[in-house]
């Protein structure tokens, strides 16, 4: 049996999704695994997301660890992790799961006479709010006002800067991936529920 064949039955057996399978010069295997992810019904509320834990790791990585030696898969150290804060999107329906988050593009091309003049014609980069586009596109929108700084005060009067949003194509892009932003300051506090 091939080896995507053996890591993904052993990964999905266990309930889980297989993300990648990367094997690297001296002996690495790589795997990235998530929980599986379903959209939620029509006028629910999603549920909360899990996170992949190291307990399950040590568990795809206990499974796998049989399941390649009887199959007789040569590797040197085997690694299974989450995809991480920064994981990559690479289907339509990572797209879809990440819809409202922030996420970084990188354009294959820079966007040209496109931007009309409001950002640099040579621009590939953009931080933004992933957002779904009527006629099923995907953009991105965001606004190139800095950051406040903790303790700077801000004029109620300074208008701020405005909004831009660029629709891009899956062939457009080199690479998306989830922004990497880090709160400090604890899980927000849940909303009461509604009945």
């Amino acid at each position: 049996m091939a080896l995507q064949q053996i890591v993904e039955q052993t990964v999905t057996g266990l309930g889980y999704d297989l993300v990648e399978i990367d094997r690297s010069a001296g002996g690495l295997l790589r795997i990235t695994i998530d929980w599986p992810w379903q959209p939620a019904p029509e006028g629910t509320q999603p549920l909360p997301e899990q996170f992949v834990t190291v307990e399950d790791c040590e568990k795809i990585t206990r499974q796998l660890q049989f399941a390649l030696e009887v199959e007789n898969v040569e590797y040197a150290r085997l690694e299974v992790s989450s995809p991480g804060i920064d994981r990559l999107l690479r289907s339509d329906a990572d797209f879809e799961r990440f819809a409202g988050e922030v996420i970084d593009i990188t354009l294959k091309a820079p966007i040209g006479a496109a931007a009309q003049g409001q950002v640099n014609a040579n621009r590939k980069k953009f931080r933004g709010q992933l957002e779904r586009v009527q006629g099923g596109g995907w953009q991105i929108v965001w606004s190139d006002e800095p950051p406040v700084k903790p303790g700077q005060r801000v004029s109620k009067k300074r208008v701020p800067a405005p909004l831009q949003a660029l629709g891009f194509t899956f062939d457009e892009l080199r690479e998306a991936r989830l922004a990497p932003i880090v709160s400090f300051k604890g899980r927000a506090a849940k909303a009461p529920a509604q009945d």
